[in-house]
């Protein structure tokens, strides 16, 4: 690894996201999922919704990763509504840090957190694996442009 990217490694803190990250959580969308980047007017709901976890990570006052999180009381289930990592930022261990922040933050509300991601998002694959998460099922065609979804799962209760 070079310098450059220990540099990028230092020190991250998660927190809370707010209204006011909008337009940043927007940039980050695209810069994470060219192809399913969610719209303006979606980022908002999830922004406003008194069910949704948001989260950030921050480098420098500047974002560089985000979660969104649905808790849904009524079949004790958590979904990863989005998670990304700016590319720059990848390998740190934030998504890592996100994920376990949320998983904290809804654990005594929730049994189950799940996802869903793109079959062939790989790094992601790898780093649900890492964190606990299993295969539950698969969804075809998910995505806009025909690719299969795979739907992930992790019991709180385990850990």
């Amino acid at each position: 690894m070079n310098t450059n990217a220990l540099a990028l490694c230092d020190l991250y803190m998660v927190s809370d996201a707010s209204l006011l990250d909008l337009p940043a959580i927007r940039r980050l969308e695209q810069a994470c999922f060219p192809k399913d980047a969610y719209d303006f007017f979606t980022l908002l709901n999830l922004a406003l919704s008194r069910n949704v976890l948001r989260l950030k990570a921050m480098v420098d006052n500047r974002l560089v990763g985000y979660l969104a999180g649905e808790v849904r009381d009524y079949d004790a289930t958590g979904w990863v509504v989005t998670l990304g990592v700016l590319p720059s930022h990848t390998g740190c261990g934030i998504g890592h840090a996100l994920l376990a922040s949320a998983e904290r933050a809804m654990k005594a509300r929730i049994t189950y957190v799940k996802l869903t991601v793109r079959r062939s998002n790989v790094q992601a694959i790898r780093l649900y694996d890492h964190c606990g998460y299993k295969w539950v099922s698969t969804i075809r065609g998910y995505y806009h442009d025909g690719e299969d979804g795979l739907i992930m799962e992790k019991n709180l209760t385990l850990t």
